[in-house]
């Protein structure tokens, strides 16, 4: 007996008609949710030198001026001179980026921008475009007043080190040894050349430490009033930086978009003319307490001075000089009064 084919083709048909009838009456799939924004990161790479920065300042600020011999003064001049310029004004940025993530106020103002995925970008394009788009987020105040403490404090550390070591150059001289001639002068002229190109290492728990700060996890304690602006170039791209972070866009994936900001003509110039002045003075220094004003001055409170120009702050007057001023402006005071008193007094005319 043959199968009734029809009759099945109908029955199949019925079937197909029933479910896209049902198919029609169900109710649409519910739409996929938004992602999640992105989070609060900034690249391996910025933190990396933002923790070489800080242990050049740690190294730097803790030069002991208590020197006892020559090899002290030798070992204390490469500890100085051991840092790039430009590695350096990155690490300082990208540390200032880390201090800024610390304001939550400034936090909250760039993250209000991430739920929508184009006023993200937009923002951020901003921002690339000119830093300073940055300054006008809500909480920039709050956040420069802690990149300018932070940034100025580790200035006025490196600084005042520098001072205390130059007045060394003064008291040493009084022993044997700090007139004796720098073994090696042409060698550690070249040397502190070489570890003024060679780039700088961070403690590793430092820049876990800086990592967790930069997402808030671990706060580094930092503290300083709010200042209004206007703001440094290297506080302005600290800020930007900082603001990239909050919207995702500085992290290792976009760490192209970022590096073009970790800049500031004006540093750059300043701690290369540091480098060129201590070449100059290691140049014609001969005995060691020469290589110690060198070490003093020159790598110390120029760099010093440097960190908190960039920072936008001015460099407190040197005692030193101070007293120098002092003592001449008293000297030549003195001469004078003795000039009046033995000048002879004019003869009365006769009558």
């Amino acid at each position: 007996m043959f199968p009734d084919f029809p009759a099945r083709r109908s029955l199949t048909l019925a079937a197909l008609a029933t479910a896209a009838l049902l198919a029609s009456c169900a109710k649409p799939p519910p739409p996929l949710p938004p992602p999640p924004p992105p989070s609060i990161s900034l690249s391996s790479k910025l933190i990396d030198q933002a923790s070489a920065y800080r242990a050049y300042v740690g190294r730097a600020s803790t030069i002991s001026p208590a020197f006892a011999n020559g090899q002290q003064v030798s070992d204390a001049v490469r500890v100085g001179a051991a840092y790039q310029p430009d590695q350096l004004l990155r690490g300082a940025i990208a540390y200032g980026a880390v201090a800024a993530l610390q304001d939550p106020a400034f936090v909250a103002g760039v993250r209000a921008y991430v739920g929508d995925a184009t006023q993200r970008q937009t923002i951020a394009y901003q921002i690339m475009r000119d830093p300073t788009y940055a300054v006008g987020i809500s909480g920039s105040a709050s956040a420069a007043g802690l990149v300018i403490a932070a940034l100025g404090d580790n200035g006025r550390k490196v600084l005042d080190q520098g001072r205390q070591i130059k007045q060394a150059a003064y008291d040493i001289q009084h022993s044997a040894w700090s007139k004796g001639e720098v073994a090696g002068r042409d060698a550690r002229l070249l040397q502190a050349k070489q570890l003024s190109t060679t780039p700088g290492l961070g403690e590793v728990d430092d820049a876990v430490r800086l990592q967790q700060a930069s997402v808030g996890a671990q706060p580094l304690g930092l503290t300083g009033a709010a200042v209004p602006p206007p703001y440094s170039p290297l506080v302005v791209r600290s800020l930007a930086i900082a603001a990239l972070a909050a919207l995702g866009y500085a992290d290792d994936a976009h760490l192209d978009h970022a590096e073009p900001l970790m800049t500031d003509p004006a540093s750059t110039t300043c701690l290369n003319m540091s480098k060129l002045n201590l070449y100059q003075c290691l140049a014609v220094a001969k005995p060691y307490y020469e290589d110690v004003f060198c070490l003093g001055q020159h790598v110390l409170e120029d760099t010093g001075a440097c960190l908190m120009k960039g920072a936008g702050l001015v460099a407190p007057p040197d005692p030193i000089i101070e007293a120098a001023k002092a003592r001449a402006a008293e000297a030549a005071a003195t001469k004078l009064e003795e000039t009046s008193t033995k000048r002879p007094r004019p003869r009365r005319a006769k009558r």
